[in-house]
C-alpha cells in the first residue's frame, strides 16, 4: 500500500462515525491530526486514541473558522489534509419545515464547508506539497455518502447484512483517495452499500 504524502490533518466538524473512523485511520498512518467541533469535551476518548490536538470552533462563523486556522498552524503547523465533516439537519416535511433550521443546515453545511475549503486552499500550505499537487496545489474530492452509516445506535438488521455503510470502510475509500496518484484523481465518489437496488 502506498504510503501517505502528507504529513498533518485538520477534521472539522469530528465526532463519532465517519470522522473518528477517518481519525483513527490517518492517525494510524502516522499523520499528526486536529479534531475541530462545537463542542471538544466529546472529542476527548478520541482525542486520547489518537494523540490528536482539539480546537474549538463553530464551523458556520467565518472568523472562528480563521481562528481555528490559526490555531491548527502553531499546533500542529499546517496541515495538508482537511476533513470537512460538519453538517446540520433540519428534519420534516418541505410543507412544514422550520425555515431557520433550515437556514443553519446551510450554513453549516455548505456556507461552512465553502469557507473551511476555501480558507485552506488559499493559504499557500505546505509549499513542497503545493507543487506536487495540481494546478492550485490542492487536490479537492467530494465524497456523497448515500445510505445510512452503521453505528452502535444503528446497526444493520439480522436480515439485511451490511444494507449500511461501515464507517471504517468509508475511511479506507477516503485515504486511497489521498493515495491517488495525480495523473488520476478523483474529484468525487460516491458511495451505497452493495445491496441497495436501483
Amino acid at each position: 500500500m502506498t504510503e501517505l504524502p502528507y504529513r498533518t490533518a485538520l477534521i472539522v466538524g469530528a465526532g463519532a462515525g465517519i470522522s473518528a473512523s477517518v481519525a483513527r485511520a490517518l492517525a494510524a498512518a502516522g499523520l499528526k491530526l486536529g479534531l475541530a467541533a462545537r463542542n471538544i469535551d466529546k472529542l476527548a476518548p478520541l482525542a486520547a486514541e489518537t494523540g490528536a490536538e482539539r480546537f474549538a470552533a463553530d464551523a458556520s462563523d467565518p472568523a472562528a473558522v480563521a481562528q481555528l486556522f490559526e490555531e491548527a498552524d502553531a499546533r500542529l503547523g499546517s496541515p495538508d489534509v482537511v476533513l470537512y465533516n460538519a453538517s446540520a439537519r433540519a428534519p420534516g416535511s418541505v410543507a412544514e419545515i422550520d425555515p431557520e433550521a433550515v437556514r443553519k443546515a446551510i450554513e453549516i453545511s455548505a456556507f461552512g464547508a465553502a469557507f473551511a475549503m476555501g480558507k485552506f486552499a488559499l493559504r499557500g500550505l505546505a509549499q513542497s506539497t503545493a507543487r506536487e499537487l495540481g494546478p492550485k496545489g490542492i487536490h479537492v474530492a467530494h465524497f456523497i455518502i448515500d445510505g445510512g452509516v452503521r453505528s452502535a445506535r444503528r446497526p444493520d438488521p439480522p436480515n439485511r447484512p451490511d444494507s449500511t455503510l461501515d464507517p471504517d470502510a468509508i475511511a479506507q475509500t477516503y485515504l486511497e483517495v489521498l493515495r491517488q496518484p495525480r495523473s488520476a484523481w478523483s474529484l468525487e465518489v460516491e458511495m451505497r452499500p452493495w445491496v441497495e437496488t436501483f
